[in-house]
């Protein structure tokens, strides 16, 4: 029998492209709206894609005081922003209980940190000469941990406290290991997630050098096209995704909102490339069979996957081939969609986001669509959302994060019934 208690979700904090929170960006799923737009964080007159997803209207200044937006850098912000509302969310805070504060943890992570502290920081350096350009701030707001530390700090939370980096799966590596703890017993409940700023002159150079990144700027918000023939490379994008994981008795004990169960995880290594997927996609397909399994399930009881789909004209047909192995002929009739084909490419903060897509879905009976989805590569047929938002009251979607170094993470959610 089974002795792994059961993990829950009671709060979301979400800073996307298209919303910078949950409703608002659900929203503009369901209306197939794209966040892609011309670049106006930096001047991208040298460069070859002249877009990106930003986060549009943001105000820090609601969770920030003037002493701290002196310093702190915006992968920071949206992090611990996102941390926040999460807990507001769960119905808590911004004080956890003083009692069983070290019940709590925090597992966020992000697969670049600063980059634009390091950027401004060399270009003052250069300038200036190697005494000038350094703030006391440097290292606290470049590394990485500093997002659950700062969460921490304002929460009180004094349980594991650590982040996961693991390049696109880092999101969904920190959901994952985050129920991971509260199924052993060694917490009650964790902040996971990810987050991520990487719409930075060094940001877009690096990818772009890759040949990784969509050159399609004549329509930005056609050019994120996972699954089509037309595509070039993904878009990038910035953002955040927090979520409050708890024991389900822990969390109806306090009469907390319940959003739904993660009920698998698992997590893989393609061990071949350091940034290629593989053609046959063994180490995705083992990935969600070993998720699929760890939730004690059918093939046939999963009834949606969010794609991590990229827009990559490697990435797409491995991942759909990576689906027809692991489902079958179930695959004829499991929908499929690509939600960065609206929100970009978050890159660490990815699999955050597509888990509480995921977690929506479950609870409205709504799938998000893939947009521009025109001409379907015939190397991805699947079941795609094309386009339009399609209803379908589901009990279990799927969700897929494949990153750089091949590694691999699936989460597996759960309608909540009680």
């Amino acid at each position: 029998m089974d002795s792994r208690r059961r993990v829950v979700i009671t709060g979301i904090g979400l800073i996307t492209p298209i919303g910078n929170d949950l409703e608002a960006t659900w929203s503009g799923l369901m209306a197939g709206r794209s966040g892609a737009a011309p670049t106006t964080l930096f001047d991208t007159t040298n460069f070859a894609t002249k877009f990106s997803c930003e986060v549009k209207g943001w105000n820090p200044a609601s969770f920030f005081d003037k002493r701290e937006l002196k310093h702190l850098d915006r992968f920071l912000q949206f992090g611990v922003a996102a941390g926040v509302t999460a807990v507001a969310d769960a119905g808590l805070g911004p004080r956890l209980p003083e009692a069983e504060a070290d019940r709590w943890g925090v597992y966020i992570g992000a697969g670049l940190g600063g980059v634009q502290t390091i950027q401004d920081t060399y270009a003052a350096q250069a300038a200036k000469g190697p005494r000038h350009g350094f703030s006391p701030y440097f290292v606290t707001d470049i590394i990485i941990n500093e997002i659950p530390g700062m969460i921490s700090i304002r929460t009180g939370a004094t349980g594991p406290n650590m982040s996961h980096v693991s390049a696109c799966s880092t999101g969904a590596h920190s959901i994952g290991e985050a129920a991971r703890a509260i199924e052993r017993g060694d917490v009650d409940a964790m902040l996971a997630g990810g987050t991520e700023a990487p719409v930075t002159r060094i940001g877009v150079a690096s990818f772009a050098a890759m040949r990784a990144l969509s050159t399609q700027n004549e329509d930005p918000t056609r050019a994120s096209r996972p699954f089509d023939r037309a595509r070039d490379g993904f878009v990038m994008a910035e953002g955040s995704a927090v979520l409050l994981l708890e024991a389900e008795e822990h969390a109806r004990a306090r009469g907390a909102p319940i959003r739904g169960r993660l009920l698998g995880y698992a997590g893989t290594a393609d061990a071949a490339h350091i940034a290629q997927p593989t053609e046959n996609a063994e180490g995705a397909q083992r990935c969600m069979r070993l998720a699929i399994e760890d939730a004690d399930l059918s093939l046939s009881d999963v009834g949606y996957v969010n794609a991590h789909a990229t827009s990559t004209p490697a990435g797409d047909p491995s991942e759909a081939r990576a689906i027809r192995a692991v489902f079958g002929a179930h695959a004829d009739r499991l929908p499929v969609s690509a939600t960065k084909s609206m929100t970009g490419h978050m890159l660490g903060a990815a699999g955050a986001v597509e888990a509480m897509f995921c977690i929506r879905a479950l609870e409205t009976g709504i799938l998000p669509p893939t947009i521009n989805l025109e001409s379907p590569d015939d190397d991805c047929e699947l079941d795609h959302i094309v386009n339009e938002a399609r209803r379908a009251p589901i009990r279990v979607a799927l969700s897929n994060s494949f990153g750089f170094g091949g590694t691999n993470a699936t989460l597996v959610f759960q309608r909540y019934a009680g």
